[in-house]
C-alpha cells in the first residue's frame, strides 16, 4: 500500500512538472515574448534626420530693386540716369568679377550698369586709366568682324573702349553676343554696355574722367 502511494505521488509530481514545462513553451507565450522584444527593438532605433531641401538649395543673390533684369535694349537701372553736372568728383569703377560698371561721385554710387568685359584669351586690362578724346557713334573692326555704337576710349586712344553690345558691318546688333551682357566676359578687351547705357556714357562722360578697373 505504501509502495502504491509512493508511485502515485511520483507520477503526480512528474505530471505537474510536464504541465509547467508545456506552459513555458506554449506558442501564445512565445509570440507575446517576441512581440515585446520587437517593440523594444523598434523603440530603441535612432530617429532618422529629415533632410532640409532649403539647406541644400543654393542661395541666389537677389537682384537689387533698382536694377532691371538684364536687357541689352534697356537701361540697367529703373531710375533715371544721374545729371553729372551736379557732381564734382565723378569717376568710373569697372568690376570684372561682377561684370558691372559703376558711376561714382567720390564714394557715392550714382548708377550701376551691366557689362561684358574681355574674354580669357583677350582680357580687359586692369588698373587706373582716364577717358580719352576718341569717341563716336559707330565703328567697325574688319579684323574681329565686329563693330559697336556709342564708343568712348579709355586706353591707347581708340584701342580699348566703352561701347554698346556688338554689331555687324551694317550696324545690326549681334543678338547672341548681346545676350551675354552682365553674365559672361566675352569681348576682345573693350567693355560692352547696354545700348542706352553706352549712349548715355558717350553723351555725358567727360574727357579726363578716372576709370578704375579691377
Amino acid at each position: 500500500m505504501n509502495r502504491l502511494l509512493k508511485m502515485l505521488t511520483v507520477a503526480g509530481i512528474l505530471f505537474l512538472a510536464v504541465f509547467l514545462i508545456s506552459l513555458r513553451f506554449h506558442p501564445a507565450a512565445t509570440k507575446t515574448k517576441q512581440q515585446n522584444l520587437n517593440q523594444v527593438s523598434v523603440s530603441n532605433l535612432p530617429k532618422e534626420k529629415k533632410s532640409s531641401s532649403k539647406s541644400k538649395a543654393k542661395k541666389k543673390a537677389a537682384r537689387p530693386a533698382y536694377m532691371r533684369a538684364v536687357n541689352w535694349k534697356k537701361s540697367s537701372e529703373t531710375k533715371a540716369y544721374p545729371d553729372l553736372k551736379k557732381y564734382s568728383d565723378v569717376w568710373i569703377k569697372v568690376s570684372i568679377a561682377k561684370q558691372r560698371v559703376y558711376i561714382f561721385n567720390n564714394k557715392t554710387r550714382l548708377y550701376t550698369m551691366y557689362a561684358s568685359t574681355g574674354s580669357k584669351s583677350s582680357p580687359t586690362p586692369t588698373g587706373t586709366y582716364h577717358i580719352q578724346a576718341e569717341r563716336g557713334t559707330f565703328f567697325y573692326n574688319a579684323q574681329s568682324k565686329e563693330g559697336a555704337k556709342y564708343y568712348v576710349s579709355w586706353k591707347d586712344h581708340g584701342v580699348y573702349l566703352f561701347h554698346s553690345v556688338p554689331t555687324n558691318e551694317q550696324g545690326q546688333f549681334l543678338v547672341k553676343e548681346a545676350e551675354k551682357l552682365g553674365k559672361e566676359a566675352n569681348s576682345h578687351g573693350c567693355i560692352r554696355l547696354a545700348v542706352p547705357d553706352a549712349k548715355w556714357l558717350y553723351t555725358n562722360i567727360q574727357e579726363g574722367t578716372k576709370v578704375v578697373i579691377h
